[in-house]
């Protein structure tokens, strides 16, 4: 079983399972045979919960928060919601609230997400920050030199043992940690572990690049956060600065959010005259990108520049410029014969032009 047979505590409808819960739902056998196919289970980390403190002669919680929280130097990161006067603590300290999904409401609620997760503690309990997730997950890559576990044991944890059935995203799982290369065109071959966690109102998702010495942790307050989408944004423009390489000082000045009508785009410099214009609202945002040519040859050419690759439907060759007012600020971008301004230009252009009186 996944959830059990009422997974209403994930939903908030009734309280988490408990040991006799857990074992309840799990005396009625296996629902597919053993070693047949990788399938999730929140009741199986339970299980191993139950089978730790069996082994250590402790709770669960106690032993991972010595033996693994502590060890791993996390300083705010706790198994299962701390209790502080006997009040959970997300009363009495800043809390990050979960919320709703938007709909079916028309709006999000918040939703307390401080309940106690009981014998499913091992599989949802933990009560962190994206600092400290990012500093647990880096320190199981196989490369690190400090972790609670040894190379062998994270190589192990790392390795693609069952491929994802069932998906149209190429995704694996080891013992504890989901795996996959980051695709597309602006980062392919960039192997990642790490994994996703949600409870209600919340949804994260961290992500470690071995190869890179890298660690990328985002942690979402709503039901719907599109954290997953983040990471792999976030690994996408990574990966295109490590092609790149960092922005020279003839492009630097190049950087920033520009506006029109139909949306924003962001230009971001990188090495030598290379300009990416990147789009926001992408889950990519270096999807089929632009790129510009800056000509660093004069003063008044680093403001200028073309298009140096763009679709079929793009402007490819035509120039681009940026205008600046008299203390040097950039106050237009010209993409080709596109104008784009800075947000409060745009906001007040649309209000005289289209809001209602």
């Amino acid at each position: 079983m996944r959830d059990g047979s009422d997974a209403g505590q994930w939903t908030d409808r009734r309280p988490f399972a408990d040991e006799a819960g857990i074992r309840a739902d799990l005396a009625g056998g296996l629902t597919i045979d053993a070693n047949t196919r990788f399938k999730y289970s929140n009741h199986g980390f339970g299980l191993l919960g139950l089978a730790i403190a069996t082994i250590t002669g402790e709770p669960c919680v106690d032993w991972i928060a010595r033996e693994v929280v502590a060890a791993a130097g996390l300083q705010h990161t706790t198994p299962d919601m701390p209790l502080v006067g006997g009040v959970p603590a997300a009363q009495a300290a800043p809390f990050a609230r979960g919320h709703s999904a938007k709909w079916p409401l028309g709006q999000r609620l918040v939703l307390p997400g401080d309940n106690p997760t009981r014998a499913l503690d091992p599989a949802t309990g933990f009560v962190s920050t994206a600092s400290d997730l990012a500093r647990f997950f880096a320190q199981l890559s196989p490369t690190s030199k400090r972790s609670v576990l040894s190379v062998a044991s994270r190589r192990e944890m790392t390795r693609r043992q069952w491929r994802e059935p069932h998906a149209s995203v190429e995704r694996w799982y080891g013992l504890g940690s989901m795996s996959g290369t980051l695709g597309g065109p602006a980062g392919g071959g960039w192997d990642w572990f790490g994994h996703i966690g949600n409870f209600q109102g919340t949804l994260t998702r961290t992500a470690v690049v071995p190869a890179q010495d890298l660690s990328v942790s985002v942690l979402t307050n709503a039901a719907d956060g599109p954290s997953q989408v983040w990471v792999d944004g976030c690994l996408h423009i990574l990966r295109a600065f490590e092609r790149h390489g960092a922005p020279s000082r003839h492009t630097a000045a190049w950087g920033g959010r520009w506006w029109t009508l139909s949306g924003a785009i962001d230009l971001l410099p990188m090495g030598g005259d290379k300009v990416m214009v990147a789009n926001p609202a992408l889950a990519n945002p270096l999807l089929d990108a632009t790129e510009l040519a800056i000509n660093p040859r004069t003063r008044s050419g680093l403001d200028q520049g073309r298009i140096a690759l763009a679709g079929g439907y793009g402007s490819h060759g035509e120039p681009v410029r940026l205008v600046r007012d008299a203390a040097g600020r950039a106050t237009e971008f010209w993409l080709a014969g596109a104008r784009y301004l800075p947000l409060a230009k745009v906001e007040r252009e649309l209000r005289r032009k289209y809001a209602a009186p």
